[in-house]
């Protein structure tokens, strides 16, 4: 009982911080702060999201230790469909540390938004289904 309440405040956190995000990308443009503080949106997104898989894993049963299995494990279970995406993500996060260089935070806006903020919005309505 306590994994399936869980799983929910923290699914509650995760879907704030996606209408956060929600709010970053449909700015029609941003300037550098505001991108910095997209990269940092999507970075704390990011986490609730992973943590939030795990927790919802957990409570159905799966063993999961870091955000890689529990990505993978996510993907076996169709709860997420592109795994590609989310281990780029995951991958990329050292990217999105250096925002301080203009070329590296103009490649992480794009990223989130033509390929990650897709991924995020997709598992925060597969999650809201599971409520």
């Amino acid at each position: 009982m306590d994994m399936d309440i869980r799983w929910k405040q923290r699914f509650s956190n995760f879907r704030k911080a996606t209408i956060q995000l929600t709010e970053f990308i449909q700015k029609e443009s941003l300037n550098k702060f505001e991108v910095q503080s997209l990269i940092q949106c999507f970075e704390y997104t990011f986490e609730l999201a992973w943590k939030t898989m795990k927790d919802y894993l957990e409570q159905e049963g799966f063993d999961v230790k870091s955000p890689r299995s529990t990505i993978q494990t996510a993907f076996q279970t169709q709860l997420i469909t592109d795994g590609h995406s989310w281990i780029d993500a995951l991958d990329k996060r050292n990217l999105m540390a250096h925002t301080y260089d203009e070329e590296k935070a103009i490649e992480a806006e794009k990223l989130i938004k033509e390929k990650y903020y897709i991924i995020i919005k997709d598992l925060c309505s597969k999650l809201e289904e599971a409520l």
